[in-house]
């Protein structure tokens, strides 16, 4: 990751939906577990998705349940080779062109450019290398004595705390100009808080929303 100068515009991005065509956390678990054990595991923790998807329990809370289902125990350096591998064998698969032409055109210009997702550093910030991003500001699996313990560490990166994210990053700097990409209403905060919020819409590309 280059070096971060506040001289300069930023832009921040969202990962699954704005720089992929889908969500990128479950194809990982299938990826570190094997496609045998990974539906194993679907078919037991199904009450949770349930749960989740009938607004029944949080987003955090469901989150973490199915971490510590599929990744609790595993070594760090472990998952994070696994992450790094997911990273190049698989998300390039994954990525959406519009996404990908929007976060280019930021880098040609010379601007910031920082993701900003739900989504897990053991895989993102193997990424976030690989496309010249500048930094990382993600969800983070929670270690204890080098084994994952399947919580989150510091919280989900979802919502408000996307945009707390960015405020403690910015550590009371302010760019020149803001600009901010997503897809769904976890990142509606982000988009507000930004000069130009860009929102993806399937059949419409990306829509201003603010600025």
């Amino acid at each position: 990751m280059t070096k971060t100068d506040f001289n300069r515009p930023v832009a921040f991005f969202d990962f699954d939906g704005t720089l992929t065509t889908k969500d990128s956390l479950m194809p990982f678990l299938k990826f570190v577990v094997g496609k045998p054990v990974y539906y194993i595991k679907l078919f037991a923790i199904s009450p949770i998705l349930i749960a989740y998807f009938l607004k029944l329990i949080r987003n955090d809370v469901a989150k973490q349940l199915v971490l510590k289902w599929y990744l609790s125990g595993y070594l760090k350096d472990e998952l994070f080779d696994l992450g790094s591998k997911f990273s190049h064998e698989i998300i390039p698969g994954m990525l959406r062109a519009e996404g990908i032409e929007r976060l280019r055109w930021h880098q040609q210009l010379g601007h910031e450019c920082i993701l900003v997702s739900a989504s897990l550093d053991v895989y993102l910030s193997s990424w976030v290398k690989m496309e010249n991003i500048n930094a990382l500001l993600s969800s983070q699996l929670a270690v204890r004595e080098d084994c994952i313990t399947g919580k989150l560490k510091g919280g989900n990166c979802f919502g408000e705390q996307k945009v707390q994210r960015i405020l403690e990053w910015l550590n009371g700097r302010l760019p020149p100009f803001i600009y901010a990409y997503g897809n769904s209403k976890g990142d509606e905060s982000m988009l507000m808080f930004a000069n130009e919020g860009f929102l993806f819409k399937k059949k419409q590309g990306f829509i201003k929303i603010n600025g």
